[in-house]
């Protein structure tokens, strides 16, 4: 048996659901043996849902999730079943793992080695690094298994595994999505597939949790680092894939330089056998290159797998949207609508006595266009009882920004007023660049339940909603797309009465919070001190308002919440 078939179930499990979890693991067992495979593969922790996060440090969560697996053993036999969940040691040690399943019991377990603690992983602070290289031999083929980070390191476990005599290496993963991510993860692979002479079948999941967003995309890598099949992007479905050893096997004899076990200061290379693959005939199955995603439209994809899921996995009714008939509300509207279906949401149109026409135009104009119902309720006559209830106490002192946060928090005051009463989900509408300067009313255009732009910066939305009037039927209105930008919190008012131009305020955010540059260095990319002191100034301050922020999906490398995590109370100054 040179070819080996591999049913790689890129599934969309849910946290915690172990009793759902475990039917679509068996659901897709199924599947594989109805296509003959003699491997089904699941993600890393498949059966608990990843992060599990603080899950793990319950004792009776790890119980039901080793009983879990139990009985999904007993019901596997006639294929050798992977799939990631969560091992106990003797010890009590906790093991981010692989259970390899056949004959109707766990022949064997696999403990991740490498553990990441930086970015959005935590598993340091739950999980004991493995110790163990198994190489496991099924029939004539011998292939060794690793855990997401463990592919990541030249010198680990696919090192160890393909010296001792893996053929091909079966890497289950759970990696979020971010701007750029699939790019490197596919040079990742091709460079350990070439280091090693090994296959690599990448395994990753698919669907959204909480602010973390996975996007499948799982690929089988050959021994010169070619990408010879690969699953669709946030799509759950099962790629099988014939992968052909002989080649490895002829090109390891010629070079002479695989097979030897090799021995590490952290232990050996393991052997171990599994039951013989069955013989039977099958067809040839074809290779399926899935095409990569167009950047806007893997971001836009992106956006709506994360609102997709978290509206329901939290079993949420519907959604509620503020619509002002600015941009930023218009690409929110389009992600839920696309996510979850025109039925599901519902616009809210909020004018004052400062709104204009044309927004109110545009808003109609884009809930039109997507098919969903809105409703126009004024906040004019409530802002005016706000003012006389105030006058006494702010008597003497000139109106300000005050009275401009009062209307936001009217407008947040209605749209939480409708989550409550008919059990929408609030969608705020703010994006990164607005988070990260606090240009946001606490209580007012940040309440909500969901910020689905949170980590998108303000140009970003534009080539969003560009894409998206480019991608079918133009939804977005095309005055919404050049108008300059408004809050409308009073007469005349633009965006760039508080801030610079977002074309140059976007690259300064950048640097300063996703790549850490300093004060020095940002002005080496061209920016005027005044501008960078004064954005620098305003990010720093703002970190009390992002903390009470609702959670949104992450899109670049470095999001506001688990990945950023600065001080409140902080006085160090770069500037």
């Amino acid at each position: 048996m040179n070819a080996l078939r591999l049913a790689l179930a890129q599934i969309n499990p849910t946290v915690g659901d172990l009793a759902g979890n475990s039917a679509k693991i068996l659901e897709y067992v199924r599947k594989a043996k109805r296509s003959r495979a003699d491997i089904a593969v699941f993600p890393e922790l498949a059966l608990t849902g990843y992060p599990p996060e603080d899950l793990i440090l319950k004792p009776q969560f790890i119980a039901d999730n080793l009983e879990a697996m139990r009985k999904i053993s007993l019901k596997v036999s006639g294929i050798v079943v992977i799939a990631g969940f969560v091992d106990r040691g003797k010890r009590n040690e906790i093991y981010n793992s692989a259970a390899v399943i056949a004959d109707g019991r766990i022949v064997d377990v696999y403990h991740k080695i490498f553990l990441p603690n930086y970015g959005v992983f935590d598993e340091f602070r739950y999980f004991t690094p493995g110790r163990r290289f198994p190489v496991y031999r099924f029939g004539p083929v011998k292939f060794g298994i690793n855990i997401c980070e463990d592919v990541w390191h030249s010198d680990g476990p696919a090192c160890i595994q393909s010296h001792a005599g893996a053929e091909c290496i079966i890497n289950i993963n759970a990696s979020p999505y971010e701007r750029g991510k699939p790019e490197a993860r596919e040079k990742i692979l091709s460079d350990r597939a070439t280091e090693n002479d090994v296959v690599i079948a990448y395994l990753n999941t698919v669907g959204g949790q909480d602010e973390l967003v996975f996007d499948g995309m799982s690929m089988v890598v050959d021994h010169t680092g070619r990408v010879i099949a690969r699953g669709s992007q946030f799509e759950e479905e099962m790629v099988v894939v014939d992968l052909d050893l002989g080649p490895v096997r002829r090109y390891r004899k010629e070079k002479g330089c695989r097979g030897k076990s090799s021995a590490t200061p952290e232990g050996r290379a393991q052997k171990i056998s599994l039951p013989s693959p069955e013989d039977v005939s099958r067809r040839q199955a074809p290779l399926a290159v899935a095409p990569r995603l167009k950047s806007a439209e893997e971001v836009y994809r992106a956006l709506c797998a994360g609102t997709a899921d978290y509206v329901k996995k939290n079993g949420f009714s519907g959604v509620v949207i503020g619509l002002s008939g600015g941009v930023d509300s218009s690409l929110v509207a389009a992600v839920a609508v696309d996510a979850i279906g025109k039925e599901n949401v519902r616009g809210i149109f909020m004018p004052s006595r400062f709104t204009s026409e044309e927004s109110r135009e545009d808003a109609f104009g884009l809930a039109a266009n997507l098919g969903m119902r809105i409703t126009e309720v004024a906040i004019d006559s409530v802002f005016a009882e706000y003012l006389e209830v105030l006058s006494p106490l702010f008597r003497g002192r000139e109106p300000d920004i005050t009275e401009e946060n009062l209307q936001a928090r009217i407008r947040g005051n209605y749209l939480m007023a409708l989550s409550n009463k008919f059990g929408w989900l609030v969608l705020t509408t703010g994006n990164k660049s607005e988070m990260s300067v606090g240009y946001a009313t606490l209580y007012g255009d940040m309440a909500g339940g969901f910020a689905v732009i949170k980590d998108v910066p303000k140009t970003l939305v534009y080539e969003l909603c560009r894409w998206r009037n480019s991608a079918g039927e133009a939804v977005v209105p095309d005055r919404v797309l050049w108008k300059e930008p408004t809050a409308e919190l009073k007469y005349d008012q633009k965006d760039t009465d508080s801030l610079p131009p977002y074309h140059l305020l976007d690259p300064v955010l950048k640097a300063y919070i996703e790549d850490e540059l300093g004060f020095d260095e940002i002005l080496k990319l061209g920016c005027d001190a005044e501008t960078a002191r004064k954005v620098i100034r305003m990010v720093d301050k703002s970190e009390y308002k992002r903390r009470q922020a609702p959670p949104g999906v992450k899109i670049t490398g470095r999001a506001f919440g688990r990945d950023r995590r600065f001080p409140i109370t902080n006085r160090y100054r770069s500037y």
